[in-house]
């Protein structure tokens, strides 16, 4: 029997971050989603996207914790976006792409706490990752899911989450699944 767990992640735009988690060994599903919003019920992406909802675009990842840890995902976390910029990755801006862990309990918590202390040391500027408790989540739309894998010639797909992904696959060629 796998000992399933759940992390739920913000690193910018979630096309980006779900196709190279789906790609980790230990990872069942990564599924893009909205968390953290202070609008009541499932606001829409056109929503989402103004910036005034509260949500961020984040992925849900479902993971075997016998084959990868907590830890070890936020270390593929932190090096699949830059956690030293406010509410932006690339050119995608607003506190719906912001850094962000929203942990699911205590022990996430303090795991979380912990990963960006010691790896404070590895960035010239602050690390600016929130970390906050795990409220009002929801799925994505549907065609969100699986985007990159369904769209890679998409422009945005072509020109970010390609050469993005490759960077990681190669950074990350042993955590990968085969």
């Amino acid at each position: 029997m796998k000992n399933i767990e759940q992390a739920t992640l913000g690193a910018g735009c979630f096309w980006c971050v779900e196709a190279f988690f789906n790609e980790v060994k230990g990872v069942l599903k990564a599924v893009s989603g909205y968390s953290g919003g202070t609008v009541p019920g499932t606001p829409t992406y056109r929503e989402i996207c103004s910036g005034l909802t509260g949500h961020a675009e984040v992925i849900r990842v479902s993971y075997d914790a016998d084959l990868i840890s907590f830890e070890e995902l936020l270390l593929l976390f932190f090096t699949a976006h830059d956690p030293t910029t406010l509410n932006r990755q690339g050119a995608d801006r607003g506190t719906q792409y912001r850094s962000v862990i929203f942990y699911h309990n205590n022990t996430q918590k303090e795991i979380a706490e912990g990963v960006i202390n010691e790896f404070q040391q590895y960035f010239e500027d602050p690390i600016v990752t929130e970390v906050s408790p795990l409220i009002n989540y929801f799925d994505a739309e549907d065609y969100h899911q699986g985007y990159y894998k369904q769209n890679p010639e998409q422009g945005y797909c072509a020109m970010v989450v390609g050469p993005k992904l490759h960077k990681l696959r190669e950074l990350h060629q042993a955590k990968l699944k085969k």
